[in-house]
């Protein structure tokens, strides 16, 4: 091994230590996602763990002949180098939304393909990545549509995620872990495959995420490309009748004008002439909408208010027939009841007598006569 081989990991450990920094600055909480300098420091992130990648693909780091234990401990972090890739495109909002999503998606599927090579994956995470190559744009978690299964399996995926966090935190806190610098070190090499554990964890749930984004995107309506300046000039030139003179030598041309809108002859005069509508139907100058000549003639000499335009006869009918008009009703339209005889003077007797003796007993009893409780 000559110099520069030797020089080349040290420089990547180098490169990968300064990527790393700017990740975990980014995961400031006070660090704003849709500033521009926050999208400046994604981008120079990115671009910083591209390098990486290149680098450890020229030095050959990994290779499918190996296992797992051929791996150096100082190694296995690079292994998590397309994860943190897949991880910062997420987050980019200046790059149109499906190629990141897509770039993303590459990423994390590099990842998983690097761990299947080294058999570092566990069973069921293994089923999972045969899950998502079979089917990379529906790839879903949660692959049961019943309610109930879903939520155990969200309530268990929290748990062992919430298992791994701890597992993580309680290796970082060793004291050897931290000082040691030896790459071979059992302890440094057990928070390295603790944190594989779980980024893959992670990178299911973002490959899910990212299959029902893509959907959704698929689902928008594609917007035009917005016209260029260009594209502008000249259709503003053929609406209005203006040469396109195209050529900066015919700038000294006489119907040449920097001028945004023409002068006032000009338009009367280009608009003399011509047709009023392309042949996509596009006005090709303006034009006012008149009334018919004889519509206005009729309407010199009429009244200043509206007249009737039917008889209240035929108002009447129209309403009938609209069935704004009932038939029959009233007082006596209903049937006649039994006993209802106005000739029966017997009966109109009884009432007489009935009422009489209601307005005696009135008289007799006045109103609060018999209240002796609340008298004062």
């Amino acid at each position: 091994m000559d110099s520069n081989d030797a020089e080349q990991p040290s420089s990547l450990r180098k490169l990968f230590k300064t990527a790393n920094n700017q990740r975990h600055e980014l995961e400031h909480p006070a660090a704003q996602s849709s500033s521009a300098t926050y999208q400046d420091n994604l981008r120079a992130t990115i671009g910083a763990f591209q390098q990486c990648q290149q680098l450890t693909d020229r030095l050959a780091l990994f290779s499918p002949n190996e296992t797992e234990d051929d791996i150096a401990s100082g190694d296995l972090q690079y292994l998590l180098i397309n994860h943190y890739l897949g991880e910062l495109l997420r987050q980019d909002s200046i790059t149109d939304r499906t190629t990141v999503l897509h770039q993303a998606q590459t990423a994390y599927e590099h990842y998983l393909k690097l761990l299947d090579t080294y058999d570092m994956l566990s069973k069921a995470d293994s089923k999972l990545y045969q899950r998502y190559l079979s089917n990379r744009d529906n790839f879903s978690l949660l692959s049961t549509a019943d309610p109930t299964a879903r939520r155990n399996t969200k309530i268990t995926r929290y748990k062992h995620e919430q298992e791994l966090k701890l597992k993580l935190r309680s290796l970082a806190q060793v004291p050897l872990a931290l000082q040691t610098d030896n790459d071979d070190d059992a302890a440094s090499r057990e928070i390295y495959l603790a944190e594989i554990q779980l980024c893959t964890h992670t990178t299911f749930h973002a490959l899910d995420l990212i299959a029902q984004e893509l959907q959704i995107l698929a689902l928008m309506p594609q917007t035009s490309p917005a016209p260029q300046p260009e594209e502008r000039e000249i259709d503003y030139r053929h609406r209005n009748g203006i040469p396109n003179n195209n050529n900066n030598n015919n700038r000294h041309d006489d119907t040449y004008s920097e001028r945004l809108d023409p002068p006032i002859s000009q338009l009367l005069n280009t608009g003399k002439a011509g047709p009023l509508l392309s042949k996509d139907g596009k006005p090709l100058k303006p034009f006012t909408l008149l009334d018919s000549r004889q519509r206005v003639r009729n309407g010199v000499f009429r009244p200043d208010h509206a007249l009737p335009t039917m008889t209240i006869d035929e108002y009447l009918v129209e309403e009938k027939r609209r069935g704004g008009i009932v038939d029959g009703g009233g007082p006596g339209a209903g049937p006649v009841q039994e006993g209802d005889d106005q000739d029966d003077v017997e009966k109109a007797d009884r009432e007489t007598m009935k009422k009489r003796e209601w307005d005696e007993y009135v008289e007799a009893n006045p109103k609060g006569s018999g209240n002796t409780l609340n008298r004062g």
